[in-house]
């Protein structure tokens, strides 16, 4: 079961990677104040009146991360582990008066450190999904990774929809959901497959498509970084079904640990109320994927 989580987010991972690592200069500089004009994602419902569960103050609750995917988890400059998952596993803890540890594993051995006893919590990118669930306890989604159209700003193309679409080349991934989502409702334009997720933006870059179809999170650290060269913007907004796209990434507890699990929950909920999440958010997506 855990290896069909990580299979999921394995190829994303790998594509990522390199867009990560060329932006990360900036997600370690830049400030708030630097990302005026940010949209900032919700993920909770502000009428909803969520009670908070009574936890032992004296309880040490031990984060399990990953750090190598940002702006999610990585390095900071000073080697500890930074990223908008981590300080928000740091931030939950303040809000609810708890002691908390951050410690970092291989990814692929979170989940299976977390059945083991070894941690309280994984706050890394594992994907919610049905089969997740059979196995831990998972909060409300913090992040959802969407779907993005990118173009060229020089072209003046009108925002996507499905008579705009009509004649245009758009590029995808192929083999991917963003492909899958482009046939299922984009039939009058045509689709031009690329290998991986580099290869499509060089031609949109290039000019060769009309538009660009992916994953937002790439998407935003590619346009935010030096190999865009300033080329690309996004045009029209997110698209986040959940049968395509999933439906995001909690903070993942044992299923025997209700109370910490509900505990993060209102926890998440008070920093989006507070004005917390959106503060941690700008930190570390100068350019949003939303």
């Amino acid at each position: 079961m855990l290896l069909d989580i990580v299979t999921l987010v394995a190829r994303f991972r790998r594509k990522i990677k390199p867009l990560s690592r060329a932006v990360l200069p900036l997600l370690l500089t830049i400030g708030a104040a630097q990302a005026q004009g940010v949209s900032i994602p919700n993920f909770w419902d502000p009428r909803a009146q969520l009670d908070r569960p009574d936890l032992p103050a004296t309880r040490t609750v031990r984060f399990l991360v990953d750090d190598d995917f940002p702006p999610l988890h990585f390095p900071g400059l000073d080697g500890n582990p930074t990223g908008l998952s981590v300080e928000l596993a740091r931030a939950a803890c303040e809000r609810l008066g708890l002691t908390c540890t951050v410690q970092v594993r291989r990814f692929d051995t979170l989940l299976d450190a977390l059945a083991e006893r070894q941690g309280d919590v994984v706050a890394a990118a594992v994907p919610i999904t049905a089969s997740l669930r059979q196995r831990f306890a998972v909060t409300g989604p913090y992040f959802k990774i969407p779907a993005r159209f990118a173009v060229r700003k020089d072209r003046n193309q009108p925002a996507p929809d499905v008579k705009a679409l009509q004649g245009k080349t758009v590029g995808v991934v192929g083999g991917t959901a963003h492909e899958a989502y482009a046939k299922a409702f984009m039939a009058g334009a045509s689709l031009k497959p690329y290998p991986e997720l580099a290869a499509a933006q060089t031609a949109l870059k290039a000019g060769e498509i009309d538009y660009l179809f992916a994953d937002g999170l790439g998407l935003a650290l590619w346009i935010g970084g030096e190999e865009a060269a300033g080329c690309c913007d996004f045009s029209g907004g997110p698209y986040l079904e959940s049968r395509f796209f999933g439906e995001g990434i909690g903070f993942v507890t044992r299923s025997d640990d209700e109370s910490l699990r509900r505990a993060l929950d209102f926890a998440l909920h008070q920093l989006w109320r507070e004005g917390r999440y959106a503060e941690l958010y700008l930190r570390f997506f100068p350019v949003s994927p939303y």
